[in-house]
């Protein structure tokens, strides 16, 4: 497998868990219910938005992704 391609499939599942850990919030929220608290699934969701950034920022510094051209 391509380092790029493994780029991707790790990025989309930080995202997903991302999803997953602001889901179990607003779900805890609604219902008032769980044994740990919001705050908890709200952090981890911005720690792993710090880490998708952080691998974009070294990928890009890299060489593993290239940004697209300017327009103009």
């Amino acid at each position: 497998m391509s380092v790029l391609l493994i780029f991707k499939v790790v990025l989309v599942l930080l995202l997903l868990f991302i999803l997953f850990n602001l889901a179990r919030a607003l779900f805890i929220m609604v219902k008032g219910q769980g044994d740990a608290p919001m705050s908890q699934y709200l952090g981890r969701r911005v720690l792993f938005s710090v880490l998708v950034v952080l691998l974009l920022v070294v990928a890009l510094g890299s060489g593993v992704i290239t940004p697209n051209s300017r327009p103009y």
